[in-house]
Parts: structure tokens; C-alpha cells; sequence
């Protein structure tokens, strides 16, 4: 008969998640092994073994519940715009705001995605790249609603993969503390949108 898994074991399962992140992001994912996580977790490698076979498994892990909760911000995002009655623009603004308020929170996890993805298996991989597919589509969405006279068939992709430029690297270089907050960055990303992609066109 299969042990149940106790009250706290999803709860163990993030701290590990978020000790293992911070790892991987020190040390690279390739040079971090179980017993470096289970010494960072402070525990033995014989109680990590009891949550995650491989740190593969923990990496996937980590990253399925980290694009799930992306898809999960676009949805919250669409659902704040129609209970708000925001415009589009206020929509994407939104959207921007709320990308960059997880990543303040999440940064090694998203450097993993950024990173490391490329170490899962096959199958997984696929799931992992095809929900960073939907993210992209689903901002190339809103940004297309937002500014519709601005966006067409042939520029959308470098549109979107221009606002992804602005914000997805900012774990290397927008840290807590500092002269910048993550709230005062999603504003000029903002106004750079606003200014930029609302503009009138060469």
C-alpha cells in the first residue's frame, strides 16, 4: 500500500523548487548536483530522494509550475481588464506590470526557464516550449488589440519579441534594492509601449 504524502508535502516541494533554482543559477545547472540542493536545503541527499528521483525531475518541476503560473497571469490579466473595463493599452500595461511583478519574485526560476530548459527530456521539453509558445502568442495578442493600426502579419513577431527583450532579462541586471524597482521598470516599459508602438510610424 502507498504511503500517503503528508500535509506539508507540495509546501516541501516549493521550498526545494526555490532552493534549487537559486543552485542552479550559482552554479550552473549541469555543475549543481543532489547533494549540493539537499546541503542548501539543509537536509540529507536520502530525504531529497524522498521528493525528487533526479534533479531532471526537480528542473521539470520547476519549470512546469513556472509557465503554468505565467498562463495563469494572462488569464488573471484578461479577467482583471474585463472586470476593470480596461481599454486594450490598459490591458497590455497591465499585462506588463504583472509579468514584471512575478519575475521581481521569481528570478532564478525564470533564469532557469531562460537557461536550462534545454536539459529536459524530449517530452518534456516540448511541454515546457510549447507553453513559453503560448505566452508569446497570447502577449502578440494583446498587442495586437492594443494598438491594431500599428501591428500587422509581417511586424507582430518582432513587436512582441521586442517588448520580450525589454522585460525577460531583467534578472541579470534588475536587482531588489536597487537604484530601480521592479514597479518603477514596469512603468517606463509601459512608456516606452505607450510612446514607441503608439507613435506615428517613419
Amino acid at each position: 500500500m502507498a504511503r500517503p504524502k503528508s500535509a506539508t508535502h507540495d509546501l516541501k516541494r516549493e521550498e526545494i523548487l526555490d532552493v534549487a533554482a537559486q543552485c542552479f543559477a550559482r552554479q550552473s545547472f549541469p555543475a549543481a548536483s543532489m547533494n549540493h540542493i539537499a546541503q542548501a536545503c539543509g537536509t540529507s541527499k536520502a530525504r531529497l530522494y524522498h521528493y525528487y528521483e533526479s534533479k531532471e525531475a526537480i528542473l521539470f518541476d520547476l519549470l512546469d509550475r513556472y509557465t503554468q503560473r505565467l498562463l495563469a497571469l494572462i488569464g488573471e490579466a484578461e479577467g482583471r481588464a474585463q472586470r476593470k473595463n480596461l481599454s486594450e493599452r490598459e490591458a497590455l500595461s497591465e499585462l506588463v506590470r504583472a509579468f514584471l511583478a512575478e519575475y521581481e519574485h521569481s528570478a532564478t526560476r525564470h533564469a532557469a526557464l531562460v537557461s536550462d530548459t534545454k536539459f529536459l527530456g524530449e517530452t518534456q521539453r516540448a511541454l515546457v516550449v510549447n507553453r513559453q509558445r503560448d505566452v508569446v502568442a497570447a502577449f502578440t495578442r494583446f498587442i495586437r488589440r492594443a494598438y491594431p493600426d500599428r501591428v500587422t502579419p509581417e511586424n507582430q513577431a518582432a513587436l512582441t519579441m521586442m517588448l520580450f527583450g525589454m522585460i525577460n532579462w531583467t534578472f541579470i541586471w534588475l536587482r531588489p534594492g536597487g537604484p530601480m524597482s521592479y514597479s518603477a521598470f514596469a512603468e517606463e516599459v509601459v512608456a516606452v509601449i505607450e510612446g514607441g508602438f503608439g507613435g506615428r510610424r517613419p
